[in-house]
């Protein structure tokens, strides 16, 4: 099982190896312990963008789930790849999520990545509220089994202002 992860931001500092830990025992909870998953954590715009061109919604989202298997499989066929797919999750979004609900950010990466990843397995909550509850359900069931959620970001130092 491998996880790629990708930053591309440098006003936090994520703890990689953290980071691609979580996500293995996220796919070992959800029964895709042998997948591959990919992860990047980019800003408001780059997600703004993403949702614009893929789900033809103009607005900035907390995470995307861009399923591979999905799209290479045969009708009734097994897996033709090992990679599950991508998850991109807008971190100053997750930040400014956990500030207004008053819980810490890595409780918050982690509830964005074990959804995107069951969207990546299937689960769709816009389908309806039977799927919604069904997906929340397990999402909680998942949160559980790899709590407590680890640290995963440290905020960058900032920067001192020259006085002249």
């Amino acid at each position: 099982m491998a996880v790629y992860l990708r930053v591309s931001l440098v006003r936090h500092t994520v703890r990689q190896s953290s980071f691609k830990h979580l996500a293995q025992r996220i796919l070992t909870a959800v029964g895709e312990a042998r997948s591959e998953l990919s992860v990047e954590l980019i800003g408001d715009a780059r997600i703004r963008r993403l949702n614009r061109e893929y789900r033809k919604q103009d607005r900035v989202t907390d995470v995307l789930a861009f399923a591979v298997r999905e799209a290479v499989l045969p009708q009734g066929k097994g897996p033709a790849t090992n990679m599950l797919g991508d998850v991109v999750i807008s971190l100053p979004t997750a930040v400014r999520q956990a500030r207004e609900v008053g819980r810490s950010i890595n409780v918050e990466l982690a509830t964005l990545l074990i959804h995107g990843v069951l969207h990546l397995c299937g689960y769709d909550h816009e389908r309806g509220p039977r799927e919604a509850a069904r997906m929340s359900r397990r999402e909680q069931k998942v949160f559980q089994m790899i709590s407590p959620a680890p640290r995963l970001i440290r905020s960058a130092p900032q920067r001192q202002r020259e006085v002249r």
